[in-house]
């Protein structure tokens, strides 16, 4: 295993993880634009993941460990000023799954990504907006008759349970920000 690689990628992740909290308590997100902060983390992170990717192929569990692979994930689900780069990410997770060499459901998070930020329907109901009155939605999901089935495969809870979870975030950042007005 490549330690020192795994500790840089978690350190990546932590710090994304961090300002992502502070903005959304602070009410700063989620907003209408990217906000410039994320953006300038995200953009850096991705960057060096390219070159991460570039020497050693997808940071996989089996070369990082299980917590450098899933920020190696996060890094990548983050990369949205490049989509191509994101579905070159998908492509190698993809392969990393069937070598179970990663957990499926980032497969599911980064396809989907992808997809919405195409402007398709997502697939596995991962990817969620805001409706009118700011309560997480999720986007147009392909097969939604089917979509339990798929998320169950790679390791996701119910579209259900995880809407209830969105709608639980939503409201302890409502609540903080009332507590803080």
């Amino acid at each position: 295993m490549d330690q020192s690689l795994a500790e840089e990628l978690i350190e990546m992740m932590q710090e994304d993880q961090l300002v992502l909290r502070q903005l959304f308590e602070s009410g700063e997100l989620p907003s209408e634009s990217y906000h410039p902060q994320m953006k300038t983390l995200h953009e850096h992170n991705s960057s060096r993941l390219k070159e991460v990717i570039g020497r050693h192929g997808w940071p996989v569990i089996s070369l990082v460990g299980e917590e450098a692979a899933e920020a190696a994930w996060l890094i990548a689900q983050h990369s949205v000023s490049d989509t191509d780069f994101m579905a070159e990410c998908a492509c190698l997770l993809e392969d990393a799954v069937a070598r179970d060499d990663v957990e499926g459901w980032q497969l599911a998070f980064l396809q989907d990504r992808v997809r919405t930020l195409s402007g398709k329907p997502q697939y596995y109901g991962t990817q969620f907006d805001r409706d009118e009155n700011g309560w997480p939605t999720p986007f147009p999901i392909e097969d939604s008759d089917t979509v339990n089935e798929r998320r169950s495969r790679l390791g996701l809870n119910s579209l259900e349970e995880r809407l209830e979870q969105m709608a639980e975030q939503e409201r302890k950042r409502r609540a903080n920000i009332q507590q803080t007005s």
